[in-house]
């Protein structure tokens, strides 16, 4: 057990004391939270709030493909931060499929493609909070059962022991999985059916396309 006398780096006593199981915010804080969707984020949102966190949320998701699916998503998280009444900064321009396909390429299957794609997201978010001149930086990626956790994580800690950077607040949403379906239904919230890029869209319907590849053969 580590001495109560050891220095700590303000990282180590972020993450100590979010591992006791700490659920009241720090006194003047202020958290850049990413969202990567409205359903991810609304349980997120709801938990963070009632702890006393004071939130700014960062759409900046330049995966999300086609342009139509990027939209819908947008306002499903326009819509999460209205209900939950945070502001919000949109990172837009960002969005340029040429640009993400072209970055992609040579890492474009799983786990690298799926690394990068929130890895740069982290990146684009502590950058953000640098700024804005935020305490803490969350990514609502940390509930997904389906994101790499352990990459955002590991992302998120090397990003907030740089010199100046905010620190990263990290939670596991995971065991909230159900609890935030529940709460983006009663919301009424846009559900999407994919991760977000054109690789996972077409994951979704790969056994069609083998099925009708043998039917022809």
């Amino acid at each position: 057990m580590k001495s109560s006398s050891a220095p700590e780096t303000a990282l180590q006593s972020e993450k100590d004391e979010t591992a006791n199981g700490r659920e009241q915010a720090p006194q003047n804080n202020h958290l850049l939270m990413h969202m990567c969707c409205g359903p991810c984020a609304c349980i997120c949102l709801k938990t963070l709030l009632e702890e006393g966190w004071k939130i700014t949320g960062f759409f900046s998701n330049p995966n999300i493909q086609p342009l139509a699916e990027y939209l819908r998503r947008h306002e499903a998280a326009e819509q999460c931060a209205d209900y939950f009444g945070i502001p919000m900064v949109w990172d837009d321009a960002s969005w340029d499929l040429a640009t993400w396909l072209r970055t992609v390429q040579g890492r474009d299957t799983p786990p690298e493609r799926c690394n990068y794609c929130v890895t740069s997201r982290m990146e684009r978010s502590f950058e953000k909070a640098r700024k804005l001149g935020c305490t803490h930086v969350f990514s609502s990626l940390l509930y997904s059962r389906y994101q790499p956790h352990e990459a955002i994580r590991e992302a998120g800690e090397r990003l907030a022991a740089m010199e100046g950077a905010p620190k990263f607040l990290y939670r596991d949403f995971r065991p909230y999985w159900q609890a935030g379906i529940d709460l983006s239904k009663e919301m009424g919230l846009y559900r999407q059916p994919y991760c977000g890029c054109v690789y996972s869209e077409a994951d979704r319907y790969a056994k069609k396309l083998k099925k009708l590849v043998q039917a022809s053969s």
